[in-house]
């Protein structure tokens, strides 16, 4: 059987050569079962040049305060939540800290509105337990019950997606290291399986989601709250998303586009002005559309958009190959959006100097 590659390695695998090397150099202390220092981690995730010569590239560019509140969380008995908007980059984050700490990122629940208790829990086997009753060979074992045994890190996506119920699951969890598996109880002693060193849980929890399933006050106060915000400056975002368009890329083996600074600019622009709703001089103000233009849809755009020069269009990156999904990112709401979107478009964009190419393509797709 022939091996194919991975489409999107997981982070200790795509970044193995990094982690390897600040592994080697790195003589700081480590907490239990830590693969690297809280400072190793933390230049894994902001990027540098190590004493050998070797190139760390960024995963987060931000504050570094930020990592590094996060990564002393990690390093305490609290839970670490990282809270913002979609699009600012906690999924990535949580994997990476996960990988540089444990050396794995794939101890993860995905929180949903179906998510149940068991895959915060245990399961059980019911073939084997309808046989042999319950036994810890027909147990099966959650992501968070792995993570304990093996003093890893557990990522939990999404916490907020959770019914309430199913969230405070972990209460005794954090609070305890321990989880109860009343089952396998003796006469003589109670099952629970204990949390060994290194045993800690990153969660993440979408802002817009406040007010769908709010978490209890008892298992907010288990964690340590990062707000991780959208970025600063206009140049801090466009650098996210050339470093990202760039990975991805090579990542799908998309030819290369050369020159795409024009138009990711643009995006950016199109998108910092109606997410804050005033343009960039601040002469005028905006409806803001219902969408959240985050950074990472402004990634997807220009993805979509070299996708589309390389194989429809000359192989250079031009206006009319991001307008389409710049369109798409906007107008979610067509009752509400197109207004929003026609007024920019029409007040802004249509006088603005060197834009004539963009406002003639997005002007094509009404």
């Amino acid at each position: 059987m022939t091996d194919h590659p991975i489409l999107r390695p997981h982070a200790e695998d795509a970044s193995a050569v990094e982690l390897a090397a600040l592994a080697a150099v790195d003589d700081r202390p480590r907490p239990p079962n830590w693969k690297l220092s809280p400072w190793a981690v933390v230049s894994y995730l902001m990027g540098g040049q190590l004493a050998d010569g070797t190139v760390i590239a960024p995963k987060y560019v931000g504050q570094r305060r930020l990592v590094e509140i996060a990564v002393a969380t990690l390093a305490t008995d609290r839970a670490l939540l990282l809270l913002g908007v979609p699009g600012t980059a906690k999924t990535w984050v949580s994997e990476h800290l996960a990988a540089a700490i444990s050396g794995s990122s794939t101890l993860l629940v995905q929180g949903t509105a179906g998510t149940t208790e068991e895959s915060l829990r245990y399961g059980w086997n019911y073939a084997r337990l309808l046989a042999e009753g319950p036994t810890e060979a027909a147990l099966v074992p959650s992501p968070v019950y792995r993570a304990m045994r093996a003093g890893r890190l557990v990522r939990v996506e999404e916490l907020t997606r959770m019914p309430s119920e199913v969230q405070d699951a972990l209460v005794t969890v954090l609070s305890e290291k321990v989880l109860p598996v009343p089952e396998l109880d003796t006469p003589t002693r109670s099952a629970e399986v204990a949390a060994v060193p290194g045993f800690n849980l990153i969660a993440t929890a979408n802002v817009r989601d406040r007010g769908v399933n709010e978490m209890s006050s008892a298992l907010r106060r288990r964690f340590n709250t990062v707000v991780l915000p959208l970025p600063a400056t206009a140049e801090e975002e466009m650098a996210i998303v050339s470093q990202r368009v760039g990975e991805l890329g090579r990542a799908l083996s998309l030819p290369e586009v050369p020159d795409a600074a024009t138009e990711i600019a643009r995006v950016v622009t199109v998108f910092r002005e109606l997410r804050s709703g005033q343009t960039t001089d601040g002469r005028t103000s905006l409806k803001t559309p219902s969408g959240t233009l985050s950074t990472a849809e402004a990634i997807s755009v220009i993805t979509n958009g070299i996708a589309l020069a390389a194989h429809f269009g000359d192989g250079h990156l031009r206006a009319d190959d991001v307008a389409g999904g710049i369109v798409g990112a906007v107008v979610r709401d067509p009752g509400t959006d197109t207004v929003a979107w026609r007024e920019y478009l029409e007040g802004v964009v249509r006088d603005r100097d060197g834009w004539d190419d963009f406002y003639a393509a997005c002007r094509q797709l009404d």
